[in-house]
């Protein structure tokens, strides 16, 4: 899941800009005599990037074996605690899934649970399906899809509820689409090791290891609809050096667990600076925080004017989306502002 802006959206007639997170192409038209260098906090990208072990040259060279992509699903099945890697659908980013499923499905009633991640309600909408936002689960459709814990507010839902609700929609031939793109470093029970008939889960890689450029995610589903997704996407979808980085990372628990450690105190530390300055912490994960202030959009220019790009919502123009700065250099710099 990408940092599209989360409005309320009722229903999608057409295609519709999408602001999202890290353009600083938008952010230097903004403030063009900002101060240099840019810190982009508009993103929900981990801040300390997984170190990337040094690749063969032949990464580069050659396209990708089947072997090695059996190799990246095994390393995901076991991260995502999945039992049959058969099950796994390995993309270039989960973006790329979002647009790809509403085109494998016949043309529905899909309810998209929000304010959310707005490339949903988009894709969905672009593929023809009938698109309506709603609060909870319970909306009589044939799609639901939800992100879990929420972007921008952090809203999770339990396991049994979401699993509850997949049963349901199931039954009629329906869909569950779970997006767990911020999952990796919370402490919410997600739904690889539950994986059944009429359930899709998104899993995002850039965010969690702070490699969104690499441009890898995956599917988790039953074997038979990971097979046409599969096809969908074509033959050598995800590259060779995000093969290998990917087989790395996911492997290396003792570093995700450590991420998430620290991106939690990280994230504490943000909600004190948020607090001094004034803020409300209305929600959030460790990758990013979500507030509320009395002049919103006066704050987002002062610190735009710093070089600071955070991320605003039309819909809530005192709401404001931060992401966690990446060193003391950028929490000096923040932390002068919001004084």
């Amino acid at each position: 899941m990408g940092e599209g802006d989360p409005g309320h959206v009722v229903s999608v007639s057409g295609p519709a800009p999408i602001a999202h997170g890290g353009d600083l192409d938008a952010a230097r038209a903004l403030f063009p005599d900002a101060a240099a260098p840019w810190v982009d906090l508009s993103t929900g990208i981990n801040p300390v990037p997984y170190p990337c072990p040094l690749l063969e040259a032949s990464a580069f060279r050659r396209l990708p074996s089947a072997s090695d992509l059996t190799a990246l699903n095994a390393a995901a099945a076991r991260a995502y605690g999945v039992a049959d890697p058969a099950g796994i659908v390995a993309a270039p980013g989960t973006q790329l899934l979002i647009e790809t499923l509403p085109r494998l499905w016949p043309l529905a009633r899909v309810a998209v649970v929000g304010p959310t991640y707005a490339e949903h309600a988009a894709a969905w909408g672009r593929a023809g399906h009938s698109v309506a936002a709603v609060t909870d689960l319970d909306a009589d459709v044939d799609v639901v899809v939800v992100v879990n814990p929420n972007n921008p507010d952090g809203r999770s839902w339990p396991a049994a509820t979401l699993l509850a609700c997949a049963e349901r929609l199931a039954a009629r031939g329906g869909l569950l689409v779970v997006d767990e793109a911020f999952a990796d470093l919370e402490a919410v029970e997600t739904l690889g090791p539950h994986l059944r008939p009429g359930l899709v889960v998104l899993r995002s890689f850039g965010k969690t290891y702070g490699l969104a450029g690499l441009r890898l995610g995956f599917a988790l589903t039953e074997p038979a609809l990971a097979v046409r997704i599969a096809e969908a996407l074509g033959p050598w979808a995800v590259s060779g050096p995000a093969l290998s980085i990917g087989r790395a990372a996911l492997a290396d628990t003792e570093w995700r667990r450590t991420a998430a450690i620290e991106r939690g105190a990280d994230a504490g530390r943000l909600d004190r600076m948020i607090a001094r300055a004034g803020g409300r912490v209305v929600g959030g994960t460790c990758l990013f925080r979500t507030a509320d202030f009395s002049d919103g959009p006066g704050l987002f220019a002062r610190l735009g004017e710093a070089g600071i790009y955070v991320r605003r919502f039309v819909a809530a123009p005192q709401r404001l989306r931060f992401g966690l700065p990446a060193d003391k250099t950028e929490w000096c710099r923040l932390s002068r502002v919001l004084k």
